[in-house]
């Protein structure tokens, strides 16, 4: 992974004096944050079932340690995204990183399925606040392609640790069911670096202004809600590989642990690469959606007729360094729809819609594979549906671009 561009040091009147790494590196890791609470639990789960198999329910229950914090922050990321405006970006980021922490730790000396599940739920609010805290951040403390490249460090640095985060679940597995959980408490090593490191965002010299006139200022709902929609399909799109690769694999008889670690990591560097890719482009990002949605499109379909590994690492790879390009495009032209005092609420339904898409990625593909009789056959039509998104965009793409937000002027 490449090393992230130095922040600017030049100061601009109201701006926070962003200089160093330091706090690029904390936003950066606290947006990882939700995903180690995402793949984490993945390889001990089956442990976790021995253990409560006498509580009834438990073969629903323990999945839903896994994924019910997803569920949670999708729900709950608008309202984190409000709370984010009114009280502030900092404050609540420090905050929630340490309830973070302890919420995520309470398995630790839990014995009841029912209370680890509830502070599942309640892990899930903290990651809410923390990654709508620190997506609005960013987009506070940079601005132009300098935004754009952090934007896009954070979809590398999610996909890079996914795979660490799932390989130190299964280390920590060893030693017992309960003993991943230690990692949350990193939250309490951050909090307070982020206290002290992080400068708090003004809007003073912004050239943003935050009075409309008389009466309450209006969220800019027609601005966000196609694009939430289509965020819901982008994070259906970006987690079909992650989620259905092993099963896929089983399809062909491939049930190495080595080889599924392998395509997995091999997937994740494509969405690494696709990334990268992000950062050199140029241009208005919704011109290149319909694009972008190509070789996703593509991938799945060479996946859907794959009838050996070589071939569907290949349609793996191609999707994914389609989604890698795919993911931090969306959060761009979110990021550039929404003014100063309504970043929070934008990005926490931005934020709302990835995670919502996360969550039914995997019922979307149970309902195809039931009604085509495979999991490939639901894969490749999942890549006509892309095209036909990307088909239906292309129209609109090319009309005149809506006048956007004024932005703090570029930081070189």
């Amino acid at each position: 992974m490449p090393a992230p561009a130095a922040p600017p040091t030049r100061d601009h009147p109201g701006l926070p004096a962003v200089r160093g790494r330091l706090p690029a590196v904390l936003l950066m890791t606290g947006s990882c944050l939700p995903v180690l609470g995402a793949v984490l639990l993945a390889p001990v789960l089956p442990r976790m079932q021995d253990h409560f198999e006498g509580v009834t329910g438990s073969a629903a229950l323990v999945p839903l340690v896994l994924t019910v914090p997803a569920l949670s922050l999708a729900l709950l990321a608008p309202f984190a995204g409000v709370v984010v405006d009114r009280l502030g970006r900092k404050r609540l980021l420090v905050a929630a990183t340490v309830l973070y922490a302890v919420f995520g730790t309470v398995p630790l000396w839990l014995d009841s399925l029912h209370g680890i599940l509830l502070s599942r739920v309640l892990v899930g609010v903290a990651e809410a606040a923390i990654m709508t805290a620190c997506t609005t951040l960013i987009g506070d403390y940079y601005s132009g392609r300098v935004r754009d490249r952090y934007l896009a460090l954070q979809t590398m640095c999610a996909s890079a640790s996914a795979t660490l985060f799932f390989v130190l679940g299964g280390a920590l597995g060893a030693a017992g069911w309960r003993a991943p959980f230690w990692l949350y408490a990193v939250g309490l090593l951050l909090a307070p670096v982020m206290a002290r490191a992080l400068p708090n965002p003004t809007t003073a010299g912004l050239g943003v202004s935050t009075d409309s006139g008389p009466g309450p200022r209006p969220f800019p709902v027609r601005r966000m809600a196609g694009l939430c929609l289509l965020t819901v399909f982008g994070a259906v799109v970006f987690y079909t590989v992650p989620v259905e690769m092993s099963y896929l694999l089983d399809d062909l008889d491939v049930d190495s642990t080595g080889v599924i670690g392998a395509v997995t990591a091999v997937a994740s560097a494509a969405t690494v690469l696709g990334s990268v890719v992000f950062t050199r482009l140029t241009g208005d990002p919704r011109r290149r959606l319909p694009v972008l949605l190509l070789p996703c499109a593509a991938g799945f379909l060479v996946m859907g007729v794959a009838d050996g590994l070589p071939l569907l690492i290949a349609g793996a790879v191609l999707n994914c360094f389609g989604t890698g390009v795919l993911l931090p495009s969306l959060l761009t032209l979110a990021m550039s729809r929404l003014d100063y005092a309504d970043r929070g609420r934008g990005i926490g339904l931005w934020t709302a819609a990835f995670f919502l898409g996360e969550f039914v990625c995997p019922l979307v593909l149970l309902g195809g594979k039931s009604a085509l009789g495979s999991l490939a056959s639901a894969v490749a039509l999942l890549g006509f549906v892309t095209l036909t998104v990307s088909a239906v965009l292309l129209p609109l793409a090319r009309r005149t671009a809506v006048p956007l937000p004024r932005q703090v002027p570029e930081q070189r």
